[in-house]
């Protein structure tokens, strides 16, 4: 058997890893955030994109369920978290837009959600971890320089 390239071990390793930590921050949000994790997701994109994204752009930015998305606007329009709005360039579009009872569920997950990153990163080290963010940025942008990078 041969060994792994290294291409391949970070691969795996960051497949494990989201797979490790992603249930542990969807409770963290759901117990102190008071929301699902995928719908934090939904309010963080359209918190940084300015409140209001179509739902074409929302379904590119979202990382948790690219394939729900639709379904997740619903959930989060029937919460009176979200709005919906008819593209006046595009009447087969529209916007999804985040109200002001969105974006306070969406700072109240916050509090909870990143703590709880910074809890899981915790053992490798402040140093170690933007070496992470720094190394999966790279990739990311070599891949797709459009692909919306956070600020540092």
């Amino acid at each position: 058997m041969s060994r792994s390239s290294d291409a391949e071990r970070a691969w795996e390793s960051l497949l494990r890893l989201h797979a490790a930590v992603l249930p542990r921050l969807e409770r963290a949000v759901a117990t102190d955030g008071g929301l699902p994790l995928g719908w934090y997701d939904v309010l963080l994109e359209l918190n940084d994109a300015g409140g209001r994204l179509t739902m074409g752009k929302l379904g590119e930015r979202v990382v948790l369920s690219r394939t729900r998305v639709s379904r997740l606007v619903d959930d989060l329009v029937a919460a009176g978290l979200v709005g919906r709005e008819v593209n006046p360039d595009d009447g087969r579009s529209a916007y999804a837009v985040l109200t002001a009872a969105g974006r306070r569920r969406f700072l109240a997950g916050a509090k909870a959600y990143l703590p709880a990153i910074d809890r899981e990163f915790a053992p490798v080290g402040r140093d170690g971890v933007r070496a992470l963010a720094d190394a999966i940025e790279q990739a990311l942008i070599a891949i797709d320089p459009e692909a919306p990078i956070r600020s540092r």
